[in-house]
Parts: C-alpha cells; sequence; structure tokens
C-alpha cells in the first residue's frame, strides 16, 4: 500500500501516525487504562511480536504491556512466539485446552486476533476463567464472521487465506497469517459466551480503516466512506472487555473446601 494512500482519507496521521478510527489505538488504550502498576499479564497467543515492527511509535508503546514490576507471559502454540520481545516469559502450548499458566495467577489476559482462531469457544473462556484472579480482566479483539471481510474469509478455503492476505494487507506476511474457524464471531455469540461462563462483561464493535482494500486506492477511498454507515452488528471489529467478579474468590474457596 502506498505509504500517503491512508494519510490521503485520514489526514489526521500526520499528527501522531494514527487515524481518528484506529483500531489497535482502541483496543489497547483501554487495556492500558485496566492495567495494574504490578501484576502479571497474560499474552494469549503472543506470536513472534509483530506490534514491536510498527512504524507508529504510539501504537508501538501502546501495545507493549511490559513496566517495571509488572510481568507479561506469552503462550502460544506457534514456538515462534520466543522470538516475542514484549514478553518476559514464552511458554508454548501443547494442549489447546489447558493453558501453562498456574490458577488464579493472572490479573489480565489479553487475545489480540484470537478467537477466530479458536475451534472450542467454551474451553478457551473456561481457562481464562482458571488463570484469572478473582477481580481479573479478560479482554480481546476478534472479527465478526458477519462484517464483509468476515464473509469474504469465510468463503476462501483457509490454504488461501495466507496469499489472500497478505496480497490485500501489503504489510502482513504469510507466516502471521493462521487459518480461522470463526466459531464465537458476532457480537451476541460473545456476549453470550462471557456469560454462560460468569463474566461480567462490555462487548462493541467498530469499523477501523479499510486496510484490507488497501491492494486498491479506490477502493479504499469507497471503503473509508462506506464504512460510516456501516451498523453496528455488522461492523467488522468485536472489542470485549471482561471480568471476573471478586464473589468468585469466596465460590473457589468453598469449592475448594468441599473438595
Amino acid at each position: 500500500m502506498p505509504r500517503d494512500l491512508p494519510r490521503s482519507v485520514y489526514p489526521e496521521i500526520a499528527f501522531g501516525g494514527f487515524s481518528r478510527v484506529d483500531g489497535t489505538v482502541q483496543f489497547y488504550a483501554r487495556i492500558q487504562a485496566l492495567l495494574p502498576e504490578s501484576g502479571v499479564v497474560l499474552d494469549v497467543g503472543c506470536g513472534r511480536g509483530r506490534a514491536s515492527e510498527d512504524p507508529c511509535e504510539y501504537r508501538r508503546r501502546l501495545c507493549d504491556l511490559r513496566a517495571p514490576g509488572r510481568r507479561v507471559i506469552g503462550i502460544d502454540v506457534d514456538s515462534r512466539g520466543v522470538e516475542n520481545p514484549l514478553v518476559d516469559d514464552f511458554r508454548k502450548i501443547d494442549d489447546v485446552d489447558h493453558w501453562p499458566v498456574a490458577d488464579a495467577s493472572v490479573d489480565v489476559a489479553v487475545a489480540n486476533s484470537v478467537v477466530e482462531h479458536v475451534a472450542r469457544p467454551k474451553q478457551f473462556f473456561a481457562e481464562a476463567w482458571r488463570v484469572l484472579k478473582p477481580g481479573g480482566l479478560l479482554c480481546f479483539r476478534t472479527y465478526n464472521k458477519w462484517g464483509y471481510v468476515g464473509v469474504c474469509a469465510r468463503l476462501t478455503p483457509n490454504r488461501y487465506h495466507s496469499k489472500v492476505t497478505s496480497f490485500a494487507q501489503t504489510d502482513r506476511e504469510e507466516h502471521d497469517v493462521f487459518p480461522t474457524v470463526y466459531r464465537c464471531n458476532t457480537p451476541r455469540a460473545v456476549r453470550r459466551a462471557l456469560v454462560a461462563q460468569g463474566f461480567e462483561s462490555c462487548v462493541y464493535t467498530l469499523e477501523a480503516e479499510p486496510s484490507y482494500l488497501s491492494f486498491s486506492s479506490v477502493l479504499y477511498r469507497l471503503g473509508s466512506r462506506l464504512h460510516r454507515m456501516i451498523p453496528p452488528g455488522l461492523r467488522w471489529t468485536i472489542l470485549a472487555f471482561a471480568r471476573k467478579p471478586a464473589a468468585a474468590q469466596s465460590a473457589q474457596r468453598a469449592s475448594s473446601a468441599a473438595g
């Protein structure tokens, strides 16, 4: 994508390096507001740390969850997570239904662009619940299967996803694209899954820049206009912020005592 294309559509990029509808900024700015001064942060599906290569310094700083007194653990099924410079400790996931993290040991769990790859969402949210401390937070960004990008993705066989995505988004490399299943990928499905697990939550949608149309300046400009008219239920990006109730502590103690 030509560097000046986004700036010509979103001129505010010239002042800070990000647009008014930047999904990464909106997601990580809220996470930063929720992070404790000290504690443990779990980066679920941490990957190789692609965010550390972001040309926008502000976004790079937002995506870096480390701080003095705060420890970031990264987990992923991909062993390349060991290369991630934004985590203090990497642990490979050998069993997707059981994360290599102790019970009630995490203050904030973050999953960016992960849920769309999860084949068994019920187990995913159960694991998040297990590892979070009472009062702990789960923050994740995923994608709506009814958004136009989601519909196109589901119509494209997974074996072609990496090639199609790297063509549509020229800043994405093929090895950074993984198969999608979209098992819990509507705002309603996310809300229901979180409630079923016991979380208190807030789920909403947004439509960021039309980055998947960046291969065409005409489509990119058209997409930026159409995005403003997309109704909430069809917006591409789903943001979810959930809390494990503090009351879960007494329930866990009662369960342990009964056992």
